[in-house]
């Protein structure tokens, strides 16, 4: 009979309110942790292979409106989306070529559809007879390196797997001949990417024999050293070009500077001079 007899408690405006933004507070909070998660997930991703023509990664991410034409265009559902969990910054195309390389379409459907310019379709163009012709051989989207511990054919395994698949054969990957001291009879049929030409589309990772791939492709940041404007190359002409831009000028920052060596090596103040 008593519980027949209770009254319901009265929800007040003021309690419904305060209720209110209790729980709009806590789904800030929960939204802010998990937004932060994804963030710190992307910050934690630099190994990310981009669509062609994509510009450097911090233009490209700064252009990329996440918009999905590029990955909606890809006839090989090549390029994903990334999502929460991918380690990569979200709603932005990226590829994994041991599941799905690039395939090379000579008319590279994703990059016209680009309306920011976050795939650069200059930068995979020719100009042929005064006009501009889309050329996918000019992309560099990672380049491909060889673990020579794990690729079977630097263990003397006849293999050009990756050799075969990959679509500038005898350019981009090239086969090299090399004594086998172990055995001194054979000879090793070895695998060779030429930097310059490799254009990362993951074909040959995708053909590797080996449980895991002996061949993948990494971004350029990540697989090459960077040798700096301070040399050149004297047997290339157009770098040797890049003399004529070095200034001539001398500018004297010490007094150590200002004499010759016979000078100021017998003077200790001079000498260690900053």
């Amino acid at each position: 009979m008593s519980n027949l007899n209770s009254k319901k408690p009265v929800i007040t405006k003021r309690r419904k309110f305060l209720s209110t933004m209790a729980q709009s507070v806590g789904l800030s909070v929960l939204g802010g942790m998990v937004w932060t998660g994804y963030i710190e997930e992307a910050k934690s991703a630099p190994l990310i292979l981009r669509p062609p023509g994509a510009k450097s990664e911090p233009d490209f991410l700064r252009m990329c409106i996440k918009c999905g034409q590029c990955a909606e265009a890809c006839p090989y559902d090549t390029l994903r989306m990334a999502k929460p969990g991918d380690n990569k910054p979200m709603g932005t195309p990226f590829f994994i070529p041991r599941d799905v390389p690039c395939y090379m379409c000579t008319d590279i459907p994703c990059v016209p559809v680009c309306p920011t310019g976050a795939l650069d379709e200059d930068s995979v163009s020719v100009v042929t007879e005064g006009e501009k012709v889309l050329d996918i051989n000019r992309s560099k989207m990672g380049i491909a390196v060889v673990d020579e511990e794990s690729c079977i054919a630097f263990w003397g395994i006849q293999c050009d797997a990756c050799h075969r698949a990959c679509p500038l054969m005898d350019e981009a990957i090239v086969l090299e001949f090399k004594r086998n001291e172990r055995t001194g009879k054979h000879a090793f049929l070895i695998p060779k990417v030429m930097g310059d030409v490799c254009t990362g589309c993951g074909l040959c990772e995708r053909a590797c024999v080996t449980e895991k791939a002996a061949i993948f492709v990494l971004p350029h940041e990540v697989a090459q050293g960077k040798v700096g404007d301070r040399y050149i190359k004297g047997w290339d002409a157009n770098d040797e070009k890049r003399l004529n831009d070095v200034s001539t000028d001398v500018t004297t920052q010490t007094k150590r500077s200002e004499l010759a060596p016979q000078d100021y090596l017998n003077s200790e103040e001079v000498l260690f001079d900053n």
